[in-house]
């Protein structure tokens, strides 16, 4: 009897995910606008942690070559770009001192900008996933064109770091 409501399950948590995935991305744009205070501990926990996770992203990006063609290539173009729209963005950051610390407000436009591209990538997976469905040998056609993953992920990562090391710079 359990075994015939994993169907069930697998559905419900499905149709959740749709349900609840552009709630989430609208939230992403909500929280990410916002102005915010900028914790010394916190911003340079921050900026170590996203250093410390481009080896293994990159590491990841060149087992993953042996099925996914072009993974490192793109992973570094992504952080390229990346980290240059992350100069941009912390360039044109106003951040204001006040005597109960400093606050910093990321521009609404670039936020909008990166969430529409994550929420772009998410609909060009579904569409191509939903293209090779009832294809037999789908799987090494669909990992073929998953490289444009390693760059979204290179773009977002890129831009975080350099993002969070011109705060810790700016703190001082």
């Amino acid at each position: 009897m359990p075994l015939l409501l994993i169907p069930l399950l697998i559905l419900g948590v499905l149709t959740l995910w749709i349900v609840l995935l552009p709630i989430s991305i609208l939230q992403r744009y909500r929280h990410g606008k916002a102005r915010r205070r900028a914790r010394p501990l916190a911003v340079r926990l921050n900026a170590w942690m996203l250093l410390a996770s481009v080896p293994p992203f990159l590491a990841g990006a060149w087992i993953s070559q042996h099925w996914v063609p072009a993974a490192l290539p793109q992973a570094g173009l992504g952080l390229a770009v990346g980290g240059m729209v992350g100069i941009l963005g912390i360039w044109i950051t106003p951040i204001e001192r006040t005597p109960q610390g400093l606050f910093y407000t990321p521009r609404a436009w670039l936020v909008l900008l990166l969430t529409v591209l994550v929420a772009l990538r998410i609909a060009l997976g579904l569409w191509q996933a939903l293209q090779r469905w009832h294809v037999a040998d789908s799987l090494p056609a669909l990992l073929a064109g998953q490289a444009s993953l390693f760059a979204m992920a290179g773009l977002l990562l890129g831009y975080y770091l350099m993002y969070a090391w011109g705060l810790k710079r700016r703190l001082g």
